[in-house]
């Protein structure tokens, strides 16, 4: 009987490390998506704008437009070599 019971206990500790370390997977992909929308957030939002307008028949030359500002205003920001002393100035 014990050991019966010792393999279902154990069992039972290697399903729970398994959902473990799923559950710091999807932690980890929920991040780096969070961290991607914050930093694509302006251009996503006026592609998805323009792509709207184009489906329900409209012109989504305006959207795709600021889109293509977001873009180079990102890729501007990126370029920009951040150290600790200019880290204020930039986000200001």
């Amino acid at each position: 009987m014990k050991n019966s019971t010792n393999k279902i206990a154990m069992k039972t500790r290697q399903l729970g490390q398994g959902m473990s370390e799923y559950i710091i997977i999807v932690a980890l992909v929920a991040v780096a998506a969070i961290g991607v929308a914050g930093f694509f957030g302006d251009t996503i939002e006026h592609q998805m704008a323009a792509m709207s307008e184009e489906i329900s028949g409209g012109n989504g030359g305006n959207s795709i437009q600021s889109s293509v500002q977001s873009a180079g205003k990102a890729n501007a920001a990126a370029t920009i070599e951040s150290k600790m002393g200019t880290y204020d100035t930039k986000n200001n």
